[in-house]
C-alpha cells in the first residue's frame, strides 16, 4: 500500500476532517490574528489591503543551479521549472547566505544573516519571524515540510504558523522501526553515517510502491490538497519545503535510467564528504545520474503543484518564489559533499519569483540572498517592518528597478567558533571530513570576483568568475589588490549587521604572501 501522510504524532487530525493543530503561545487563528514574540515586543495587527497578494515559497534542498535548464543545463530534464521561469524574474546572481540547511532556513524566516551570531540551532523565540509578521497582517499561514531538521528535536520552525504538516521519514528521521535488517546499496565504507542515517532511511522508505510515495511528490501533493481546501481564505502564505534532491539519492529507477541506463554496479546514495578518490569513474558517473534523477523527480512534483495554483485561478494575485539553500559537489574540486570551501557549485543558487499575473518577467543580474525574502514579502503585503532584519526588500527590483542592492554577497558557515590550528588537510577520504568540518570559511562575491577567506585556519583563495567559472585557478597571490578590496567589503558587511567584535576580530587579518 502507499505510505500514509504522517503528521507530528501529537497532532494527528481526526479521520476525514480538517487538521486541528496546537498553536504556539500567544497565537490566535483567523483574520483577527495577533501575536507577540516570546520575550520580545508585540507585533501589532494590520488590516489586509484590498489588493492583497498571496505568497507561496517553495524550497527544494540541495538543488544545484547548474542542473536546471533555465540556468543553461542541456542534459537534465526540468521542463516544468523551465516553463515556469518564462513568467518569472530569474535571478542570475543569487547566493546563499548562512550555510547549510538550518542556518539558511533561519535567514529565510527572520530576514537576518544568522551565521553572524549563531549556528545550526533552533529558531530563536525572541526574534520576529516571517509567519508571525504576515499573520499579524491578516494572513492565513501554513507550513508543509518533509525536511525533518526544521521540526524534530524542538527546532521550532513551526512558530507563528496557523497550522503545519510534517511528512515523516526523510533522511535519519526516527520514524519506522521495521524491517530491523536492511540491505545497503553499496559497501558501507562508501557511505556517510551508515548506521544512524542510511539504515533508518531504508526502513522509512521500505513501504514505497509508486512515485507518489516518494518525499517530494508527497510534499507537493499535500500542498495541492491544502490549496484545494483553503484557496478561498485569502490572503494566505504557504511555505513548502522538500529535502529532495538532498541525499540519500534513490529516485524511481526510470528517472535514474534517463541518465545512466544499464548500470549494474554499486549505488553510492549517501556519499562520504571528502576527496572523491574512494569512487571509481563508473560509480561517480552513476552518482551524478542518481542526483539528476532526483532533480527531474522534483521538477515533476513542483510542476504539478504549480499547475494546481493555475487551476485554482490564483496566478493573478499570488507571488510564487522557488529556490534552494545550497548545492553539492559530485566530483568537482575532487570532492563529494558540500564541505568545506563554498565554491560556485554550492553557494550559487537558483532563485526565481513569479509576480502576480507574471508581471515583469526577465533576467536580473542583481546580487540577492535568502535574507531578502522576509523584507520583500512584508513590503509586498503592506505589513510593518519589525526592525530586526538585515536583508533588503526586493520589491523595487521586482517592479522593474534594477539598481544594485548590495556591493557583495556573503555566503558563510557560522563564524562564532574558535579557529583551528592551521595546517594542510589530509587526502584520506575517510578522515578528511572530521578535520575539514572545523573550518568555517566565508565566500565574498561581487559578481566578478569570489574571495574565500576566514580565520587564521583558512588559506584564502581568489577566483575571477568570468574567465574561470569552474574555479580551477586560484589567483590570490597574483591579485592581492582584488582580495584586499573584497576582504574590506566583508568586514564592512559584518560590522553593518551588528556582528560581535570578538567574531570579527578573528577574521580581520587577510594573510598575504
Amino acid at each position: 500500500m502507499s505510505l500514509p501522510l504522517r503528521l507530528h504524532p501529537a497532532r494527528l487530525p481526526p479521520p476525514h476532517k480538517e487538521p486541528s493543530f496546537a498553536l504556539p503561545n500567544n497565537l490566535c487563528t483567523g483574520h483577527g490574528l495577533w501575536l507577540s514574540t516570546e520575550g520580545g515586543s508585540e507585533i501589532r495587527p494590520t488590516t489586509p489591503r484590498e489588493d492583497h497578494v498571496n505568497f507561496i515559497i517553495i524550497v527544494s534542498d540541495t538543488l544545484r543551479r547548474d542542473h536546471l535548464g533555465l540556468y543553461g543545463n542541456d542534459w537534465i530534464r526540468t521542463p516544468y521549472l523551465d516553463r515556469f521561469a518564462e513568467r518569472c524574474i530569474v535571478f542570475d546572481r543569487a547566493y546563499t547566505g548562512s550555510f547549510p540547511t538550518i542556518p539558511h532556513r533561519t535567514d529565510v524566516m527572520t530576514g537576518r544573516y544568522s551565521f553572524t551570531y549563531t549556528d545550526w540551532a533552533p529558531l530563536q523565540r525572541d526574534i520576529t519571524v516571517l509567519s508571525q509578521a504576515l499573520g499579524a497582517a491578516g494572513y492565513l499561514t501554513y507550513m508543509i515540510v518533509d525536511t525533518p531538521h526544521m521540526i524534530r528535536d524542538g527546532f521550532y520552525f513551526d512558530r507563528g504558523f496557523s497550522g503545519w504538516q510534517w511528512i515523516r521519514g526523510q533522511e535519519g528521521d526516527r520514524y519506522l522501526t521495521a524491517p530491523a535488517a536492511v540491505e545497503m546499496p553499496c559497501s558501507p565504507e562508501k557511505l556517510r553515517e551508515t548506521t544512524r542515517t542510511v539504515s533508518q532511511y531504508l526502513r522509512n522508505t521500505s513501504l514505497r510502491q509508486h512515485e507518489e510515495d516518494y518525499f517530494a511528490p508527497m510534499t507537493m501533493r499535500t500542498a495541492e490538497h491544502w490549496l484545494e481546501r483553503n484557496y478561498k481564505q485569502q490572503p494566505f502564505f504557504l511555505y513548502v519545503d522538500t529535502f529532495d534532491p538532498h541525499e540519500p539519492w534513490d529516485p524511481p529507477q526510470y528517472y535514474t535510467d534517463m541518465y545512466d541506463p544499464g548500470y549494474e554496479g554499486e549505488e553510492v546514495t549517501y556519499p562520504i564528504y571528502g576527496p572523491a578518490t574512494y569512487l571509481t569513474e563508473a560509480e561517480l558517473k552513476h552518482m551524478r545520474a542518481l542526483y539528476a534523477g532526483e532533480v527531474t523527480m522534483v521538477d515533476r512534483a513542483v510542476g504539478r503543484l504549480l499547475q494546481k495554483v493555475e487551476d485554482l485561478g490564483l496566478l493573478d494575485d499570488t507571488c510564487v518564489i522557488f529556490t534552494t539553500d545550497h548545492g553539492f559537489y559530485i566530483g568537482e574540486h575532487n570532492l563529494t559533499g558540500k564541505v568545506v570551501m563554498l565554491y560556485e557549485e554550492v553557494c550559487h543558487i537558483p532563485f526565481m519569483v513569479r509576480m502576480p499575473g507574471g508581471a515583469g518577467a526577465r533576467r536580473s543580474a542583481s546580487l540577492i540572498q535568502p535574507a531578502d525574502i522576509m523584507p520583500t514579502l512584508l513590503e509586498l503585503a503592506g505589513a510593518g517592518d519589525p526592525g530586526t532584519m538585515h536583508g533588503h526588500s526586493l520589491a523595487p527590483l521586482l517592479k522593474g528597478d534594477d539598481r544594485p542592492l548590495r556591493e557583495v554577497a556573503v555566503s558563510s558557515w557560522a563564524i562564532i567558533h574558535e579557529p583551528k590550528e592551521r595546517g594542510p588537510l589530509t587526502t584520506d577520504p575517510y578522515t578528511w571530513f572530521k578535520q575539514a568540518w572545523g573550518l568555517k570559511p566565508s565566500t565574498v562575491n561581487d559578481g566578478e570576483w569570489a574571495l574565500i577567506c576566514g580565520a587564521r585556519d583558512v588559506e584564502p583563495e581568489l577566483y575571477h568568475l568570468p574567465s574561470d567559472p569552474a574555479q580551477r585557478h586560484d589567483v590570490f597571490a597574483q591579485r592581492t589588490d582584488e582580495a584586499k578590496r573584497l576582504h574590506a567589503a566583508y568586514l564592512e558587511f559584518l560590522e553593518s549587521v551588528g556582528t560581535q567584535e570578538q567574531f570579527i576580530a578573528r577574521r580581520r587579518e587577510l594573510p598575504v604572501a
